[in-house]
């Protein structure tokens, strides 16, 4: 059985656009409060919230009064670009090692084919999606508890 996985930075990053996405929030939510709430190391958090502000979909505010915050509606950010966005790109690498018969071979071409194909069915879907009833609750009671 085929074991597709996405990496932990890219399941990370879906946890966090989930989390900041809570708008009924009147306190920022900050960097600490995520590592604490997600159990994860401040540093790792701290790549992933650099790399969802400069993908355009968070804000960040430095200082004391600092925090992060959704930068579009949830609605508006498609789970499939998201995804390919933080993921490696191709499910095989053909040149590292060198494989002897590149080139005269399909299966890149055919793993390609069906990587795209789940980027356009996941871009079915947006934040908002997941932040169906149940999930949004689960997100409340985590902002309730810090």
């Amino acid at each position: 059985m085929l074991n597709m996985q996405i990496n932990k930075f890219t399941d990370l990053s879906l946890r966090v656009l989930m989390y900041v996405s809570h708008e009924d929030r009147t306190a920022v939510i900050t960097i600490n409060e995520i590592a604490q709430q997600f159990n994860v190391q401040r540093n790792h958090l701290t790549k992933v919230i650099a790399r969802l502000s400069k993908e355009g979909w968070i804000i960040t505010t430095r200082g004391r009064t600092g925090g992060i915050k959704l930068a579009k509606p949830p609605k508006d950010l498609r789970l499939g670009d998201i995804i390919a966005q933080l993921e490696h790109g191709s499910l095989i690498d053909c040149s590292t090692p060198l494989c002897p018969i590149r080139g005269a071979c399909n299966l890149k071409n055919i793993l390609d084919a069906g990587l795209k194909s789940f980027y356009l069915e996941m871009n079915r879907y947006s934040l908002a999606d997941i932040l169906d009833t149940k999930t949004q609750q689960a997100v409340i009671k985590l902002h309730r508890s810090y």
